[in-house]
């Protein structure tokens, strides 16, 4: 009897404690649906495990974010200060000079004037390649500048080759400007022996004059050297500049009176002419010189400049090819090549006071931007002043 009993409250317990589970796991499921969108699943229950306290936790990984999130950001970021593109300047003259620079520099910082100091002026100017007769007409005007002033100092004597050399450069009535008429033809020549830098320079020349605004058609009238045809094509690509050109071994006449009747066509106002460095004979290339200019002189001033092209580090050997060219073409302007690697920047005075031809362009780099105007008084003090 006691047996029976015992175990009828045993079960009854069981069945009270199934009911009440039961109980529990029905309110749990209602609350669970409560605020939650009819067919949405329910969220899933995170987990948070407790690390231990030895455990390394990987770096989080960091994901771009998509169009979305980055228009977002766009929107709500504070605006950004302008971003300028920051262009270092151009190194002065004076450091592009460096070579030629360093050859006066025995000058500088010198005490009293002396027989040594005249000595030392003297096989400066010579180590520059000014020449010997320019050289003796710039000690001959110094020396005498010094006696009337009565200079003693070496600082002075440097002020007075200074003024001596600008004054030599800006004599006669040169004109260092490029001709350009608006409305009118415009054809600049290029003259040169090979290997001076002329095409190059052409090709710079064309970027400089696109730039400031000008219609530019390329001659490629050295129908002799193929490889000088095909580095104009270049830079007439870079450029937007025309360019005509002929075959090779073709008459280079019958280019550059193509390229005027295109520049014409297309309203181009300037026509920049390569031509050849180098023929069988030297008669022969200055004929063939001759015989282009006659071509554009054709039509009346369209030929505005005749510019020789020379390799500054050639020096007096410069000077002996300025002679040649000046008595077949007709020289307007001189473009020094190469200035920046060379001691022999001295030859821009040997030029202008024994030809008296002017510097117009000095190359003093590789970019277009390094060549450059000639400006006699920048020149000078660049050589000159500490």
């Amino acid at each position: 009897m006691d047996a029976t009993l015992g175990f009828i409250l045993i079960f009854v317990l069981a069945v009270l404690l199934i009911a009440l589970g039961l109980g529990l796991s029905r309110r749990a499921k209602r609350t669970d649906h409560v605020d939650r969108i009819p067919g949405e699943r329910p969220p899933a229950r995170p987990v948070s495990p407790t690390p231990s306290p030895t455990a390394t936790l990987p770096p989080p990984t960091v994901e771009a974010p998509g169009p979305d999130a980055a228009t977002a950001e766009a929107d709500t970021a504070e605006p950004e200060a302008e971003q300028r593109v920051v262009v270092e300047p151009a190194p002065p003259l004076r450091e592009r000079l460096g070579k030629t620079r360093a050859a006066f520099a025995r000058l500088r910082g010198k005490g009293r004037i002396s027989d040594e100091s005249w000595e030392d002026v003297e096989d400066t100017l010579l180590l520059a390649d000014v020449g010997m007769p320019t050289t003796e007409r710039i000690l001959a005007d110094v020396r005498e500048r010094a006696r009337s002033e009565k200079t003693g100092d070496g600082d002075e004597l440097m002020g007075l080759l200074h003024s001596e050399l600008v004054a030599l450069l800006d004599e006669g009535d040169k004109t260092r400007t490029l001709a350009h008429t608006p409305d009118e033809p415009n054809v600049w020549m290029f003259v040169g022996v090979n290997g001076v830098g002329k095409t190059t320079t052409i090709a710079k020349v064309a970027q400089r004059e696109s730039e400031i605004g000008h219609q530019v058609v390329l001659a490629a009238a050295d129908t002799f050297r193929a490889a000088a045809a095909e580095q104009l094509a270049h830079w007439a690509d870079v450029t937007g500049a025309g360019m005509v050109r002929g075959q090779e071994g073709a008459d280079p006449g019958s280019v550059v009176y193509d390229a005027m009747s295109s520049a014409a066509s297309r309203d181009a106002d300037l026509v920049l002419v390569d031509t050849a460095g180098r023929l069988h004979t030297k008669t022969n290339l200055m004929a063939e010189l001759e015989k282009l200019r006659r071509i554009v002189e054709r039509t009346p001033g369209a030929l505005k400049e005749v510019l020789l092209v020379l390799d500054a580090t050639t020096g007096q050997n410069g000077l002996t090819q300025a002679k040649q060219f000046a008595e077949a073409v007709d020289v307007t302007g001189v473009v020094l090549t190469k200035l920046d690697g060379t001691a022999k920047g001295g030859i821009v005075l040997a030029i202008e006071a024994e030809l008296g031809i002017p510097v117009k362009l000095i190359g003093v780099g590789e970019s277009a931007a390094d060549l450059i105007a000639f400006e006699p008084e920048a020149f000078v003090a660049a050589l000159l002043d500490a």
